[in-house]
């Protein structure tokens, strides 16, 4: 009979800060390996602190706290399987990424994070220091590496760990979502595996933090790069992986291989889950929004409807004399299908009163986007006196297309405490309406259908701020703009790439402007999922101040 080496995978979502219930987390995994006869318990990357923590490991305070949450588990745990947990560790002036191994009531081994990424939403440099190449920790009489998540991207410390006598790889992790990224993932792990000939084991923590959303899609591989298991996206889950010692070394017995559904599914279970985890994690129960009868609104309420359930969600509907009667029917339809409640505030009558009140100093000038921006800043001031009153968090509803290039009134619909489609360019927006219309699934607390008018996909987008107005006559046509944004937002790139692209210089020109020019409404923007590597969040980071535009 072969030997066998049982180890119980924790794909779960921690909190940042929480490190009581990380712990308490962490003590339930432990029970159900115990229960079920594993060697080891493993944990994601920093799960005892949640990730990204960000400077709120450099506070001392903060680091005592957690070893003696650490140390507390270790006595907990004493009696049974290993534990190996994420957390933050400081020796003398040095801070490091680490992974302790803890083993009969005491910290037994600790492994030190050597790459830190410095890229897109990290800043690991700027907090840790870079730990040695070190060699595997023994549980039991196997021999296991941990190279931790970036530190597996990266051939030295896998082949370090090899030669030191690692039989194989257990890689934690805590490594956010954007689209694509498991097949990056996967084909950086097979080449691990065929660089050293050693089976390996990623594990990936699940869940919403701010912007960065976790989805887990734990794997191993068998030699040559072969899948052995796969574990779901998005889903909190706890598994049993056994592997076997056989006459060529360890091998990870084949279990669930999991199916990953597509990116339109991702993408909406990132909005959904990114939501419902922010409003957990920060305390709210509640959101509202302004429902304009415009795509956007219709797509975050049903984001929200799914996330949250229709009774925690309030849709208001704010007309002036220049909302249409189609976009007051499709409103109300929208609400009505989704079950959430739906509120009629009309704003001519503030509006007026603003107007009046602007009149002497107005005196002269002619109206134009001044007026039309006081709607918009009459709409922000009454959904925030909503949500003050009763407690419910404000959604903002601008989708990336409206972000990139500043067609959003700053401290009017832009006002709210997160933004669901934040990451979502326009024309996505349509499809994942469509989308959604089409499937449901059991993670949606909405209900099943078409539950966003047809009318509201296929009308033209329209502010609504003054009489015929449409979104086409500030922009380009949706597709050549959000064409346009990929190559310089989500690509870096330049003029002349939009100019071999086959777009007009002076249509790229005017969209570069417009992105640089609204750097300043997006500094003070609400955060909203990431689902690319262009999301305006910790992704990008320009200027404010800055003069600079593309000859090319």
């Amino acid at each position: 009979m072969a030997e066998r080496f049982r180890i119980t995978l924790g794909q779960l979502n921690p909190t940042v800060g929480d490190l009581a219930g990380n712990a308490a987390q962490a003590r339930v995994a432990w029970a159900e390996g115990r229960d079920a006869g594993a060697d080891l318990v493993a944990l994601p990357e920093m799960f005892i602190t949640g990730y990204n923590a960000q400077d709120l490991v450099m506070k001392r305070a903060f680091q005592l706290d957690v070893m003696t949450h650490i140390e507390a588990l270790a006595a907990d745990c004493a009696d049974g399987p290993a534990l190996a947990i994420g957390a933050p560790w400081a020796e003398g002036a040095e801070l490091f990424n680490a992974y302790l191994i803890l083993k009969g009531g005491k910290i037994a081994s600790r492994v030190l994070k050597h790459h830190l990424p410095n890229e897109t939403v990290f800043d690991e440099v700027r907090i840790f220091d870079s730990g040695p190449l070190g060699g595997p920790y023994s549980v039991g009489d196997v021999r296991i590496g941990s190279p931790i998540c970036e530190d597996a991207w990266h051939e030295d410390v896998a082949e370090t760990l090899a030669e030191t006598g690692a039989e194989f790889l257990l890689v934690p992790n805590g490594s956010p979502y954007y689209r694509g990224k498991h097949d990056t993932r996967l084909s950086h792990m097979v080449a691990r595996v065929v660089e050293t000939d050693l089976p390996l084991i990623y594990l990936n923590m699940v869940g919403g933090q701010d912007d960065q959303i976790f989805d887990g899609a734990s794997f191993g591989l068998n030699r040559g790069g072969k899948l052995a298991f796969q574990l779901p996206t998005f889903d909190a889950v706890t598994r049993h992986v056994d592997l076997e010692r056989g006459p060529d070394g360890w091998e990870i017995v084949e279990g669930e291989k999991a199916v990953h559904a597509d990116s339109y599914a991702q993408d909406y279970r990132v909005m959904v889950q990114g939501l419902r985890d922010y409003m957990r994690k920060t305390g709210f129960k509640k959101v509202l929004l302004g429902m304009s009868g415009g795509i956007d609104s219709a797509l975050v309420a049903t984001i929200a409807v799914d996330a949250l359930g229709a009774e925690n969600v309030r849709c208001v509907m704010l007309p002036s004399e220049y909302t249409s009667a189609a976009s007051l029917k499709d409103a109300e339809d929208c609400a009505q299908a989704l079950g959430a409640r739906y509120d009629y505030v009309p704003i001519k009558a503030g509006r007026d009163a603003i107007t009046e009140t602007l009149a002497p100093l107005f005196e002269g000038t002619s109206p134009d986007l001044t007026e039309e921006n006081i709607q918009s800043r009459l709409r922000g001031l009454l959904l925030m006196a909503l949500s003050n009153k009763f407690g419910e968090m404000l959604l903002t509803t601008g989708n990336k297309s409206e972000v990139a290039v500043g067609y959003a009134t700053i401290y009017g619909d832009m006002a709210g405490g997160y933004n669901p489609i934040k990451d979502l360019y326009k024309m996505r927006v349509f499809e994942t309406c469509r989308w959604r219309n089409a499937n449901h699934a059991g993670w949606m607390m909405g209900p099943e259908g078409r539950v966003i008018p047809e009318n509201i996909i296929t009308k033209a987008p329209s502010a609504e701020l003054r009489d015929d107005q449409k979104d086409s006559d500030s922009l380009p046509d949706y597709p050549e703009l959000d064409a346009i944004l990929e190559i310089l937002v989500d690509r870096d790139g330049s003029i002349a790439d939009c100019v071999a692209a086959g777009f007009d210089r002076d249509v790229a020109k005017k969209v570069e402007h417009l992105i640089y020019i609204s750097e300043y409404k997006r500094f003070q923007s609400a955060p909203g999922p990431r689902l690319t590597k262009g999301a305006f969040w910790l992704d990008r980071r320009y200027p404010i101040a800055n003069r600079w535009r593309d000859p090319s």
